[in-house]
Parts: C-alpha cells; sequence; structure tokens
C-alpha cells in the first residue's frame, strides 16, 4: 500500500491542466474500515497537502461526529478523491476533478483495501461514478441511502457552496446524519 500511495503521489499524468501544479492528495491504509470517495482538494487544501482541512472537512467531520484523530487516523478512514489535485476555480467553485484521476488509480487502491466495511460518496462526482445505474439526481441518492447499503452511503458535498442544499433539504441533517454517524460509530469504535 505505501508504495502505490507514494506512486500516487509523484503523479504528474494531467499536470499541464492544473492551474497550481500537481500536489496528489490520498490517505489510506490495508486497515482502513471507511473510505471516502470524495471530489477534488480545494485550493487550502492543496495548499496544505492534508485532506479535509478546510470547512468542507470540519462539516464533514461534524456529519461523521468524529474529531480529527478519529478522522486522520487512516486505520478508520481512508480518503480517495475522485481527482487526486486541485482542478483550479470555476464560476460557482471549484473545476470537476479531473476524469483521469479515478480510472487510473481507484481499482488499485481499492485492492489493497481490504478492511473497508463502508464507502462513503461524497458528493454527486462520486456517486455518479460509484452508481452509474442510478439515474437519480444526488438529492434522491442521498434520500435513499438505505437502498445503497451495506456498501455504499451517499451524502452532499459538505462545502460552504453547497449550503443552498442543505437548507433546502433540512431533512438531511434531521434524519439521514443522526442514522450515518450511529453507522460509522459501529465501525470506529
Amino acid at each position: 500500500m505505501q508504495q502505490l500511495l507514494d506512486t500516487i503521489r509523484q503523479c504528474e499524468v494531467c499536470a499541464k491542466h492544473l492551474p497550481r501544479g500537481p500536489r496528489p492528495i490520498i490517505e489510506a491504509s490495508v486497515d482502513s474500515r471507511i473510505l471516502l470517495v470524495s471530489q477534488a482538494p480545494g485550493r487550502v487544501v492543496h495548499e496544505s497537502g492534508v485532506a479535509w482541512e478546510d470547512q468542507s472537512g470540519k462539516k464533514l467531520r461534524e456529519w461523521l461526529a468524529v474529531d480529527e484523530d478519529t478522522f486522520y487516523n487512516t486505520s478508520n478512514f481512508a480518503i480517495l478523491p475522485m481527482g487526486f489535485c486541485y482542478p483550479g476555480k470555476g464560476k460557482t467553485g471549484d473545476l470537476p476533478p479531473r476524469k483521469e484521476c479515478a480510472p487510473l488509480w481507484h481499482e488499485q487502491v481499492f485492492s489493497e483495501l481490504k478492511n473497508v466495511e463502508l464507502i462513503i460518496l461524497i458528493g454527486a462526482y462520486a456517486a455518479s461514478y460509484y452508481l452509474p445505474e442510478e439515474r437519480s439526481n444526488l438529492t434522491q441518492k442521498v434520500s435513499d441511502f438505505e437502498k445503497h447499503l451495506p456498501k455504499f452511503w451517499v451524502v452532499p458535498h459538505p462545502s460552504p457552496v453547497n449550503r443552498f442544499w442543505r437548507t433546502k433539504n433540512p431533512w438531511f441533517e434531521e434524519t439521514v446524519v443522526p442514522e450515518l454517524q450511529k453507522k460509522v460509530a459501529e465501525i470506529v469504535d
């Protein structure tokens, strides 16, 4: 696993498309029990080199009901973005994750993860990639979380940009998040 992570962290496949250059962000160990499949690192994470060390990460840890020590313990959580590097700024947020990463690296990482009990799909890109047969939108996938268990759990992206989605869908934090917290606690405790 460590050799694979080192190789991924040196990847420059799409370097010419990245406004701030490559800085692949990934965290995992063979012992990881929960896999977080997310979008792509934002600018703040690109600069720090630490996955989810931003406002989105604070919200995600709140949804999971875990502290930073628990979250950053790779025996608990593996972090596997759809795009490993910051893709740049778009009109209403960051650009979509680069399409090269997931097909190039995900299968290899999955083959090393022997103890994963739950895969949390964070946002539309991850949900569409891993649930391609599902033609429903992200809101429906989040609402139908039980349908995808025991393997997957779909959540919206916790970015501050998504606050409007959370305002329009209060049921997510009222009913789905407590269930997610219970499931995470069962696995990491």
